[in-house]
C-alpha cells in the first residue's frame, strides 16, 4: 500500500444499517461483506471469472476504450427476486452530465452468473438493506459489472466526475485490482462540507451509499508498472423505489 493512501474505515456487518441511517455511507471488508450477505467469501470469489468476459462499452463520449461492462435489471420484493426483460440503461443529465439522456444498450449479464445462488443472495440482501433504510417495498435493481483498464494509458472509473445516481441505494463492490495505482474512492456529503477518501483493495469489499445524501467518485487508474496493462473490477448495483429510471 502506498504511504499516501487512506485506509478504508471498515465497519462491523451489524453496524451497516445504523451507519446508513446516520451518515449515509457504510463500508465492509470482503470477509464481512460475505458474512453480511450470508454466503461464504469463496462463493463470491467464484463469480470473478465473469469479469474476464465483459463486453466493450461503446458509448463513452470521451472516446476511450478503457471500460468493459454488462447490465441486467431485476426486481427485489422481500424474498422474491425477478429478472426483468433486458432493457436500456438510462439516466437524466442532471445525474450524469456526460452520458445522461442516452439509451445505452449494454450486453446482458451471463445467465450462469444470474443463476448463481451467491448472486441471488447478494441482491436479496441489498433489497433488505434498502427496505431497512426506506421501508419495505419492491426495489428496482440495475446491476453493472465493470472492468476499467489501462488500455489508453489511463482508465476512468467515473468519467462523469463526482455524482449521484438518482436512486435510493448504491452498492459498489471492489471485485479485484491488477497492476494499477490510483482508483481512490471519494464520498462527499451532498449538502455539506464533509467527506472521506480511501482506496479499496480487499476483494469483495463493499461501499454502500444512501444516494440522495452523498456524492461519490473514483479517481483514475494508471498501470503499475508503467509499461504494463492493469485493471480494476467492480460491481455497481443500484436500487430505486417506484420504478426504473427511463426517458
Amino acid at each position: 500500500m502506498s504511504t499516501s493512501e487512506f485506509s478504508p474505515p471498515y465497519l462491523s456487518p451489524h453496524a451497516m444499517d445504523t451507519a446508513l441511517r446516520e451518515r449515509g455511507v457504510g463500508l465492509l471488508s470482503g470477509a464481512d461483506t460475505a458474512a453480511w450477505i450470508g454466503v461464504p467469501l469463496a462463493a463470491l470469489r467464484e463469480l470473478e471469472p465473469f469479469w474476464h468476459r465483459l463486453a466493450p462499452d461503446n458509448y463513452l463520449k470521451d472516446g476511450g476504450r478503457y471500460r468493459q461492462r454488462r447490465h441486467s435489471c431485476f426486481v427485489v420484493d422481500g424474498e422474491r427476486l425477478t429478472q426483468v426483460p433486458h432493457r436500456a440503461h438510462w439516466q437524466p443529465v442532471e445525474y450524469n452530465a456526460l452520458h445522461g439522456g442516452m439509451q445505452r444498450w449494454f450486453e446482458p449479464m451471463e445467465d450462469a452468473m444470474v443463476a448463481s445462488a451467491a448472486w441471488q443472495r447478494l441482491l436479496l440482501r441489498l433489497g433488505a438493506a434498502a427496505s431497512a433504510l426506506r421501508g419495505p417495498q419492491p426495489w428496482f435493481v440495475e446491476a453493472h459489472p465493470f472492468r476499467i483498464d489501462t488500455t489508453d494509458g489511463i482508465g476512468r472509473p467515473t468519467p462523469e466526475g463526482a455524482h449521484r445516481d438518482g436512486v435510493d441505494l448504491v452498492a459498489v463492490f471492489l471485485v479485484g485490482r491488477h497492476a494499477i495505482k490510483g482508483g481512490e474512492s471519494r464520498v462527499f456529503d451532498a449538502n455539506g462540507p464533509g467527506g472521506q477518501r480511501f482506496t479499496l483493495r480487499d476483494p469483495w469489499s463493499l461501499l454502500l451509499l444512501d444516494d440522495p445524501r452523498v456524492i461519490h467518485e473514483s479517481t483514475p487508474i494508471q498501470p503499475d508498472p508503467a509499461d504494463g496493462l492493469g485493471w480494476r473490477d467492480t460491481l455497481v448495483v443500484t436500487l430505486r423505489a417506484g420504478g426504473f429510471q427511463g426517458a
